[in-house]
């Protein structure tokens, strides 16, 4: 690994902007964000960059990383080639504040147009319920999420078609899928998940899964059962004929 990089960040914020380069010093280890912070320290003290843990578990520090979206505290330099410049830029999904700074609030926002978790009543009079394992074990691997918002950037209805006022985007289907799928809930989110929140939309490229920083199974596991049930409730021709007679 050479002893230096030419870092090209995009610079500005919503109104407008560009690529900046910046040669920076660079020591075996480093991940990107190290670069950034030395960077921020010796030539650009107001390069804005979002940030917390540098630990992979708080999904603040999501950037593109020569177009991939990936967390910047994730990506050592010694998986780069530093034979050409490292291309950073702001997720392109969401507003752009300053520099590799986006406002992702509308996640959060969407957050609360799903139905809540609803347990049924226990089944015991000491107020347990009765559960088999595998149907817990199925709704962990979602919990692995870490709001990164990577699978949101990466996904073409959100990134490229911008239907944000449509469609939740995969994060969302996750959080969907675990309360769908827990062995204790009792809501109702088929139709919301056909109408108000577009799962149709979806083509299931896998993209989002290829983006997970902790390898959530997006697509297979969250995403496609959701589509099942959605197309055994109002597609399935057998169940149409039922309900009409």
């Amino acid at each position: 690994m050479s002893d230096q990089a030419l870092f090209r960040i995009w610079r500005g914020d919503a109104s407008g902007g560009g690529f900046q380069d910046y040669k920076t010093k660079i020591d075996p280890g480093m991940v990107v964000l190290d670069a950034v912070h030395r960077i921020q320290a010796e030539q650009a003290q107001d390069l804005a960059v979002r940030w917390n843990c540098k630990a992979g578990k708080c999904g603040s520090c999501s950037a593109e990383i020569n177009g991939m979206p990936k967390l910047m505290c994730m990506t050592r330099l010694s998986e780069l080639n530093l034979d050409m410049p490292v291309i950073l830029e702001p997720m392109h999904a969401f507003p752009s504040i300053r520099d590799l700074v986006t406002d992702v609030s509308w996640n959060f926002r969407v957050k609360k147009t799903i139905q809540k978790f609803q347990p049924r009543k226990p089944d015991n009079p000491d107020g347990t319920w009765n559960m088999q394992q595998a149907d817990v074990d199925r709704v962990q691997e979602f919990r692995k999420c870490i709001e990164c918002f990577l699978c949101q950037d990466v996904c073409h209805v959100l990134r490229d078609h911008h239907k944000h006022d449509e469609f939740i985007g995969p994060r969302f289907f996750v959080y969907a899928a675990a309360l769908e799928m827990h062995p204790l809930d009792t809501a109702d989110r088929i139709q919301d998940l056909r109408k108000k929140h577009s799962i149709g939309y979806c083509n299931i490229t896998t993209c989002c899964r290829q983006v997970c920083p902790e390898s959530i199974t997006i697509t297979e596991n969250a995403i496609i059962p959701l589509k099942e049930r959605v197309v055994d409730r109002y597609f399935d021709p057998l169940k149409k004929i039922f309900r009409i007679l």
